[in-house]
């Protein structure tokens, strides 16, 4: 199924962009909450990325990359769209270079 996913726990899509349709984008509040999605719906043609999702030692949004990257390799590369991309929208400066460091180097290596 192709679908865009948000993750934030506070923003909303038209938030963030203003100048796109987001009316249709699913938004998730939190890495369980997009793990249930994407287990229901398989991976999204695109997420958008907040790293800090609510309390600190709540799960962010590099765990969702992690767990996106290794359902990719558990599955022999089949689990990815071949149209998936992702954006992020983070704030924390730091988690955001982590969240495209590792999906960047992931795609890469995919090839």
């Amino acid at each position: 199924m192709n679908y865009v996913m948000f993750l934030d726990d506070i923003r909303d899509p038209a938030w963030v962009y203003p100048d796109q349709d987001t009316s249709q984008w699913m938004v998730c509040r939190s890495y369980a909450e997009a793990v249930a999605v994407i287990s229901d719906l398989g991976i999204p043609e695109l997420i958008s990325f907040d790293h800090d999702l609510g309390e600190a030692d709540a799960p962010t949004g590099m765990d969702l990359a992690r767990y996106l990257v290794n359902l990719d390799i558990d599955t022999q590369g089949a689990a990815w769209p071949s149209t998936f991309a992702y954006r992020v929208h983070s704030a924390n400066v730091a988690g955001a270079a982590n969240i495209r460091g590792l999906l960047d180097a992931y795609v890469q290596h995919k090839g």
